[in-house]
C-alpha cells in the first residue's frame, strides 16, 4: 500500500511539474504577442497622425481621379487612331503568283490521283 501511495505522490508532482513548464511556455508566448500588439498599436498611432494630415485633401483628390477616370476613354481612342496611323501596311503585290501544285504532286497522267495504271 505504501508503493502505491508513493507512486500517486510522484504521478501528482509530475503533472505539477508539466502544468509549471505548461504555463511558464504560454507566459513567454503571451509576454512576446503583447510586445507585438504593443509595436502595432503604435504603428496603428502613426498612420492616424497620417490620415489626420490627408483626411481634408481627400475630397480634392477623388474629385481629381475622376476627372482623369472620364477622361481615358479619350485618350484610349486617341491612342487607337495614333497606332493605327503609324502603323505600316504592307503593299499587295503587282501580278498575283501562279497557282503551282503540291510538292510531291506529279502532273503525268500515270500518277494523278484516282487514276489506276494498267498492269502488264
Amino acid at each position: 500500500m505504501t508503493g502505491l501511495v508513493v507512486f500517486t505522490v510522484i504521478d501528482v508532482v509530475l503533472l505539477i511539474a508539466g502544468l509549471a513548464f505548461y504555463l511558464f511556455w504560454v507566459g513567454s508566448l503571451l509576454a512576446r504577442i503583447a510586445g507585438n500588439l504593443e509595436q502595432c498599436a503604435d504603428t496603428v498611432r502613426e498612420i492616424v497622425g497620417h490620415a489626420k494630415l490627408i483626411g481634408p485633401a481627400v475630397g480634392h483628390i477623388n474629385e481629381t481621379g475622376g476627372v482623369v477616370a472620364g477622361a481615358l476613354p479619350l485618350l484610349y481612342g486617341m491612342a487607337e487612331e495614333i497606332v493605327a496611323d503609324v502603323t505600316p501596311r504592307p503593299e499587295p503585290p503587282a501580278e498575283p503568283e501562279p497557282a503551282r501544285p503540291a510538292p510531291g504532286c506529279s502532273t503525268r497522267s500515270g500518277s494523278r490521283r484516282g487514276h489506276r495504271a494498267s498492269v502488264l
